[in-house]
């Protein structure tokens, strides 16, 4: 009785195939990481926007002073209603979601504006939240030279 030597398989024979599984969840992985960078970036930028807008809105409440005239002293005075008065008329003229918080005159000379968005992902992902609340505040001072 012979025995007959078999050759062994191939490795090619037996992993026919098991590359596929792996390469699909990489795409898979790449594909979800590309969705949150994108938020990312989107969530970053909408933040800066809603900085920028609470500086220009702070710095327009600064303007709405009022000279006070005190002896031989003059000096600006900033009031709540000036300033909410101004950064009203910031807010309502760029387009916008922001709604104005509040816009303060703390200490008379310091405007103090605080403005709120919501951002919403430019991209369906499951691994993002839906919505997600901003908030930016800016103060400006006012001062006569």
């Amino acid at each position: 009785m012979g025995y007959r030597m078999t050759q062994p398989r191939s490795l090619a024979q037996d992993e026919g195939g098991s590359i596929l599984p792996l390469l699909l969840g990489y795409v898979v992985l790449a594909i979800a990481v590309v969705f949150v960078c994108t938020c990312a970036t989107d969530l970053y930028v909408a933040q800066k926007r809603l900085d920028s807008l609470a500086d220009a809105a702070a710095l327009a409440g600064a303007d709405g002073f009022t000279l006070v005239v005190d002896g031989d002293a003059v000096r600006a005075e900033l009031t709540d209603a000036g300033v909410r008065e101004q950064a009203v008329a910031i807010i309502d003229a760029v387009t916008t979601e922001a709604a104005l918080v509040s816009a303060s005159a703390p200490d008379g000379v310091t405007a103090r504006v605080t403005v709120a968005a919501a951002w919403h992902p430019p991209l369906f992902s499951p691994f993002v939240p839906d919505g997600v609340p901003l908030e930016a505040t800016a103060t400006s001072r006012t001062a006569l030279q």
